[in-house]
């Protein structure tokens, strides 16, 4: 080979290892599709807390323009229920809530998810907020929340296949299917 020739195939070797290795340009749809890495943070969820133990944080409640309004689980939001939210714990499940400013606490089922505040661990009825002494006007109160009782589906193997009743769901194994 002659030096002009050996130095076009090292050329073209060069050329095509460097377009192997960049990724083909994706289309403005594309891009805007593909989320970012912090709006996947944002607006993961978090893992489902079973472990039983006690979480510190602070506990706001629920405003009266949530009155009435459908829960997570399904029931409407009463202000004097003893209704909760957690983004960690089971739907169902009983929990100790304490004030840790007051020392006054009473007994919640968590009934919806939240909240939706960064910093807080639990949102309380109306009427709960009041029996742990959370004031009013200040609206935010520093709390432990230990739960008392998860609920049978969530206590048990929680699997795919479990629905709210802890009845499992029939569903055909795909290898099973007849239409091909």
């Amino acid at each position: 080979m002659t030096r002009v020739a050996c130095a076009a195939a090292s050329f073209a070797a060069a050329a095509s290892v460097q377009a192997a290795s960049k990724e083909p340009p994706q289309s403005t749809a594309a891009r805007s599709e593909a989320p970012h890495a912090s709006q996947a943070a944002r607006h993961s969820r978090p893992k489902l807390d079973l472990s039983g133990r006690t979480r510190v944080g602070k506990a706001s409640f629920y405003s009266a323009k949530f009155n009435g309004r459908k829960m997570a689980d399904g029931s409407r939001m009463d202000p004097q229920a003893d209704s909760a939210a957690s983004k960690t714990l089971p739907l169902g499940t009983t929990a100790k809530v304490t004030n840790l400013e007051t020392g006054e606490s009473t007994v919640v089922t968590i009934r919806d998810r939240g909240p939706h505040v960064p910093g807080r661990i639990v949102d309380l009825s109306p009427a709960s907020a009041r029996q742990v002494g959370i004031d009013h006007h200040e609206g935010v109160s520093k709390v432990a929340v230990t739960p008392l009782s998860l609920p049978p589906t969530a206590a048990g193997a929680r699997t795919p296949d479990a629905v709210p009743d802890g009845k499992p769901v029939h569903r055909p194994h795909p290898s099973a299917s007849t239409a091909r």
